[in-house]
């Protein structure tokens, strides 16, 4: 995007800045039941990372994790947000989107993709804004998770983060067989056989980015903003983190629809599942 298209959306993002803190502050207060905010360590009590999850479109589930989050920063935490909800590539847009934006509404218009219900992710956004808390993409591009599918997982990295994460070897059997678990059962247990392992190495490759670019941000604590199977700590981000040295101290807590921990997360919120229809309702009727 061109400086001058930079500079036309952030000139209307200033005029937009007073109604969006108006609907952000309503559409907080209204509707629902209130959610109870979740008990929030002290300051000093923070992990070098925490790793927060969630189910992508459970709106309760977002708003506990964000009051979480923001009890912590308004004690005083500082901390790097990164987001798998913003594409890696894009990196240099979001950081020109941060220092140009005045609310989280034009950060959404400048580097927001198709993919995410971005109205979730508001008060997050805004809170890094609110803050300068620097925002960080996370995640692969859907090229490059075609890349990954075809290639197999080392093909979007370097040579040395192949060596760091034993990408030159096969996958832990625990983890492959966790994560195609997952996969069949997630695409309703009718993805044909072949596509399965391109899958789950295109799930694996987001796991390894995300553990990465979180090690980057170092020394300053991060925190992930993630779906609920990537902050699993058994097979998920948590479990790449520390493959390299030095260990960090990692927390992950999951914002899950039943109460079933399974040894997954350190913690869990559970929240009301969110009303929906069968998404396998329509696959299987084909």
């Amino acid at each position: 995007m061109s400086t001058s298209a930079y500079q036309m959306i952030f000139q209307k993002a200033a005029l937009a800045a007073a109604l969006a803190a108006v609907v952000m502050a309503t559409g907080c207060a209204s509707g629902g039941k209130p959610v109870a905010a979740p008990v929030v360590a002290a300051v000093a009590d923070n992990p070098q990372v925490l790793l927060l999850g969630e189910v992508h479109d459970n709106a309760e589930g977002h708003k506990l994790r964000y009051e979480l989050l923001r009890r912590r920063v308004e004690a005083g935490w500082r901390p790097a947000i990164v987001m798998e909800q913003f594409d890696r590539e894009n990196q240099d847009a979001l950081t020109q989107a941060q220092k140009g934006c005045l609310d989280a509404q034009c950060v959404i218009r400048v580097v927001g993709g198709p993919r995410w219900d971005w109205q979730l992710y508001y008060p997050v956004i805004q809170l890094a804004l609110t803050y300068q808390l620097p925002l960080v993409a996370a995640n692969l591009s859907r090229a490059d998770a075609s890349r990954v599918v075809r290639d197999g997982v080392r093909a979007t990295f370097d040579p040395k983060s192949i060596q760091d994460y034993h990408l030159d070897q096969p996958l832990p059997a625990d983890i492959r067989s966790a994560q195609q678990q997952e996969i069949v059962v997630g695409h309703c247990n009718m993805l044909p056989e072949m596509m399965v392992g391109g899958m789950v190495d295109a799930q694996v490759a987001r796991d390894i980015w995300m553990a990465k670019i979180v090690r980057e941000q170092r020394p300053r604590d991060v925190v992930l903003i993630a779906g609920n199977g990537h902050v699993r700590k058994d097979i998920g981000v948590a479990r790449w983190i520390n493959q390299t040295a030095p260990t960090l101290t990692v927390r992950s807590i999951g914002f899950i629809e039943n109460g079933d921990n399974g040894g997954r997360y350190d913690s869990v919120q559970t929240v009301a599942p969110q009303q929906r229809s069968d998404p396998c309702k329509q696959v299987k009727a084909k």
